[in-house]
């Protein structure tokens, strides 16, 4: 099926048909629905906005802890710039090996294309990370100009990393040499030029993100108790944990 780009904003990859299915509803968040993240976002804002404007971007590898506004921060990108010629494609980690096939469809398109991995990760020995690097930077031939890929993740490097792999390591006049597996984690996510990290929330960026989603409520002591009360039984302060809370009490606390 092919994918009318002139009016559809976002695609995603179906292994079962091979090719691209159009999403006809784009989760609508909103870029200023997102709180504790403002450094993440203009540093991701900035990069977008040259790779639109024709500028040298870089990949951008969204790393850190769950819940924190990586994924959500990736679509309200598309609804801020859909625009001004922005698409987004979302490959699963298991089609990553239709990857240059998918690039090659839109390498010609006049609009520029963000290919975005959800919670990527590899295993050991796992081979579907090298399609993405060939995406990355090129292999014999040069990578599109209008493709660049954004990717979210638990793992810094994508790979699992083991104490182990640091026993390797070896000093040779004062220099310090990384292991093989070392290198071999790194040298992926060194291809992403773009590193943006996420942490759990602090309190106060956490009760933040719970007023913005009660804006109407008058007790704020009372509510923020209960958005604290919900976040340690969760386990933690995150923007998922305080849409979690809105979901279950919107309408209940005056």
């Amino acid at each position: 099926m092919e994918v009318e780009w002139k009016n559809v904003p976002a695609a995603i990859w179906r292994r079962y048909r091979q090719g691209l299915r159009p999403v006809e509803a784009p989760d609508p968040i909103r870029w200023e629905d997102l709180h504790g993240i403002d450094t993440q976002k203009e540093k991701l804002a900035h990069n977008t906005e040259r790779f639109l404007a024709g500028k040298p971007a870089n990949h951008a590898l969204l790393w850190g802890s769950r819940g924190t506004g990586k994924s959500s921060l990736v679509k309200a990108l598309l609804n801020r710039y859909r625009h001004q010629g922005l698409r987004v494609i979302e490959v699963d980690k298991e089609d990553l090996v239709h990857l240059p096939e998918i690039v090659d469809g839109i390498r010609q398109r006049p609009e520029r294309f963000i290919i975005y991995c959800d919670d990527l990760s590899f295993g050991d020995g796992d081979p579907a990370y090298k399609p993405l690097k060939s995406v990355l930077e090129g292999s014999i031939e040069l990578p599109p100009e209008n493709v660049r890929v954004y990717a979210t993740s638990n793992r810094r490097h994508l790979m699992p990393e083991y104490f182990s792999d640091n026993r390797n390591t070896t000093m040779e006049d004062g220099e310090i040499h990384p292991s093989e597996a070392v290198e071999e984690q790194i040298s992926l996510s060194d291809r992403f030029g773009l590193w943006l990290s996420f942490y759990p929330f602090r309190e106060a960026v956490y009760l933040e993100a719970v007023d913005a989603l009660f804006p109407d409520v008058q007790d704020r002591e009372a509510l923020h108790r209960e958005a604290l009360q919900f976040a340690l039984a969760r386990g933690g302060r995150s923007g998922r944990t305080a849409q979690q809370f809105y979901r279950m009490r919107s309408g209940e606390i005056r």
